[in-house]
């Protein structure tokens, strides 16, 4: 029986490319000629400019003490309730074990889990299982990548380019202490050193790169954001909103891409705030959201309780926090609530429970790694 309701393959594509990829996916099962179509580069070249919002978080355990490396990874979908939707197999098309590196526009880069006979960086779709592999640097200092790929900016209709920046500490002749970039291109399959260094003192935080429409952001512990300019090579050091020690506790932060502009999650004594990055070289914020604790426990009676205190009562870093900002993307805020994972929506004030921390391993209380994924066709091809 013959499946196909389109004179053309250009009206198909006209329409199906205005759906969004999760019906996508299921409609590739209807016939061989819609997969066929909906695996096509010209269409996934056209769909991908339409991309969707956040549809999950990778969350990977870390250890509190030590560097060694968990190897279990958990998916979190956005509408997932009490664990029933909970992914730990996601990753498993990779041909071994691996650390959650980056993520950008439906693509995620990860490295191999240590001890490794032939240690690899790897970028790969989990949704069509698409992966390639990347050498790796010898010796590799690197503790932070970020993932460059904007299907906007590099169309895909023939080959998909992406590439990775790693960013690490090096000394300078004098001894002090600089940031150095390692950028890996797909167009020549190669690492090479950016003649670009950033005088930055402090320690990189929180995850992987945050890639905005090309430039690469950092967290640091130093009330700065690191910014890599790929197309100049520059770098630059951004201000975050308020010094740290403008606070009488320890706040929680994070950073995150929503609408193309860089966002800035703070919660303090002062409550939870967002904002957003108006001027780079500025350093100039706007406040986008703001909410008093006493208020945001007000409105989420069920899931929080003496936020005030709880909030108030890490004064130093021995204090464990009790709510924390994990990760930001298109509006969506993920933060653990003591034993806890939930979303936030800062557009609808609407929180959900997710699931528990027992159910993401024994260690994922400890600064976890968890990076945003919004669903994609793009394909990958292995050289």
């Amino acid at each position: 029986m013959r499946v196909l309701w389109f004179a053309n393959d250009d009206l198909a594509v006209a329409v199906l490319s205005r759906l969004c990829t999760k019906t996508l996916l299921l409609l590739k099962c209807v016939s061989k000629e819609w997969h066929r179509l909906i695996s096509d580069r010209s269409f996934v070249c056209v769909q991908s400019k339409r991309t969707g919002p956040t549809s999950g978080f990778f969350f990977q355990e870390r250890f509190q003490w030590c560097n060694d490396d968990i190897k279990s990874i958990s998916y979190i979908p956005v509408e997932m309730e009490n664990n029933e939707m909970l992914q730990c197999t996601v990753l498993d098309f990779l041909p071994e074990r691996v650390v959650l590196m980056a993520s950008t526009n439906g693509l995620i880069c990860c490295r191999s889990c240590f001890p490794s006979p032939q240690p690899a960086f790897y970028v790969c779709n989990p949704v069509n299982k698409d992966w390639v592999s990347l050498p790796f640097p010898a010796p590799d200092v690197g503790n932070s990548l970020g993932l460059a790929f904007d299907p906007l900016q590099d169309p895909i209709d023939v080959s998909t380019k992406f590439r990775v920046v790693k960013v690490f500490k090096t000394e300078t002749h004098s001894e002090d202490s600089v940031l150095s970039f390692d950028i890996f291109s797909s167009a020549t399959s190669k690492w090479r050193r950016s003649a670009e260094i950033c005088q930055c003192n402090s320690k990189l935080l929180k995850n992987g790169g945050i890639f905005i429409e090309g430039m690469m952001y950092w967290l640091t512990d130093g009330d700065q954001i690191v910014m890599f300019d790929l197309g100049k090579e520059l770098s630059w050091l951004i201000m975050t909103p308020f010094p740290t020690s403008q606070f009488d506790v320890i706040p929680e932060i994070c950073i995150g891409e929503s609408e193309g502009r860089l966002h800035y999650v703070l919660i303090s004594e002062a409550g939870l705030q967002l904002w957003v990055l108006q001027d780079h070289f500025a350093s100039q914020w706007e406040l986008m959201f703001s909410i008093a604790l006493d208020k945001f426990e007000e409105e989420n009676p069920e899931f929080l309780y003496n936020v005030c205190k709880r909030v108030g009562s890490r004064l130093t870093i021995d204090v464990f926090p009790w709510l924390v900002p994990l990760a930001y993307s298109d509006g969506l805020l993920l933060m653990r609530v003591s034993a806890n994972i939930f979303s936030y929506h800062f557009e609808t004030r609407k929180m959900r429970k997710l699931c528990s921390l027992s159910a993401l391993g024994s260690n994922s209380m400890f600064y976890p790694i968890v990076l945003p994924l919004a669903i994609s066709l793009v394909p990958l091809d292995r050289p």
